[in-house]
């Protein structure tokens, strides 16, 4: 059990601002701002993101205040992301952190924004470990073995793109809009995912790539609109749910084989792919198929948010784990 605290979690680490109260182990807010300025630009722009943070800040971390019901006067320490992610946005939750810890005189935390997102399983559930955690998102496609709360270990990574990348170019080149994701997903449940077939990479272990199916699509499209200039706005649905059908197989492909392997006591899916409706099933059924048990993140813990920092940050209070005011953001995970 984690000693009785209020915290305030702050996450600045992309394109999302966001603040969240966790008060005795219960989130009471999770306030995000999502910034529109770069869906014109088909991906973030990481100065316009930094600039976007300054203005987003005070008034995400008011609101989520007010909406718990409390004031500043009230916490007992703050979570910040660290890293890794854009060094502007991170400068400016930090920076913002660092001057609240020091005029309230409460701790401050600095906390992995991937490790924070495992802990977004535990903000609703009894997790059993070992745990066998897949994360999927825009920057980040990897699979964790994660033996307690804050103890885990990366066993599988992408070696080139991440699969939210491979949502989001495929977006792009079909014309979807950015982020590509949803609205390929949305698309997906009207469509047939066995009509069309892209290839899955050869990668050792429980490593990942996804450079290769993205070119495969490229050159999908490519051939068959000279053939057909009708053929993407005749075919999208099916084209959507098979490319959905081959990303989620691989996903699954390399938590079955670790599950195999390793046999965890439990698995589950992290990140803002998790929030993927085709993923969720899939995993549910793998953890059906393998008689063990599946934990999955409600849809607002899924994507960048600041409640899964609250919830790591309460952790690493326990452990008396702080960042010092000197201390700086990483933009890569630390080796």
């Amino acid at each position: 059990m984690n000693q009785a605290s209020t915290i305030l979690g702050i996450e600045s680490s992309c394109d999302d601002t966001a603040a969240a109260i966790l008060d005795n182990e219960i989130i009471l807010s999770n306030i995000t701002s999502t910034q529109k300025v770069h869906e014109s630009f088909g991906g973030v722009v990481p100065e316009l993101a930094s600039r976007a943070h300054q203005s987003s800040i005070i008034p995400v971390i008011d609101s989520a205040l007010k909406e718990a019901n409390m004031s500043l006067q009230n916490l007992s320490a703050i979570a910040v992301t660290q890293g890794p992610g854009l060094m502007g946005s991170l400068m400016v939750g930090i920076n913002t952190a660092k001057a609240l810890s020091m005029a309230l005189n409460v701790p401050l935390i600095g906390v992995n924004h991937l490790q924070a997102h495992v802990a977004a399983l535990y903000i609703d559930n009894e997790v059993e470990f070992p745990l066998l955690c897949l994360l999927v998102s825009g920057g980040h496609t990897q699979l964790i073995w994660v033996t307690n709360f804050m103890e885990m270990e990366i066993i599988g990574n992408s070696i080139d793109d991440a699969v939210g990348e491979a949502f989001d170019k495929a977006g792009k080149l079909m014309g979807l809009g950015y982020p590509g994701g949803p609205q390929i997903s949305k698309l997906a449940e009207n469509g047939n995912p066995l009509k069309f077939t892209f290839p899955d990479s050869q990668t050792k272990n429980y490593d990942f790539s996804f450079s290769g199916i993205k070119t495969s699509l490229l050159y999908f499209l490519r051939d068959n609109q000279l053939a057909d200039p009708d053929f993407l706005s005749k075919n999208v649905n099916d084209i959507c749910a098979s490319y959905e059908f081959s990303l989620v197989n691989m996903l699954i492909k390399r938590l079955e084989k670790a599950l195999k392997d390793l046999n965890p006591k439990s698995i589950g899916i992290v990140g803002g792919v998790s929030a993927n409706k085709a993923l969720r099933t899939a995993l549910n059924q793998t953890a059906l198929k393998h008689n063990t048990t599946s934990y999955i993140p409600q849809f607002q813990y899924c994507t960048d948010n600041a409640a899964m920092i609250a919830k790591a940050g309460s952790y690493l209070l326990r452990d008396k784990k702080f960042m010092e005011i000197s201390d700086t953001p990483f933009a890569r995970i630390k080796s």
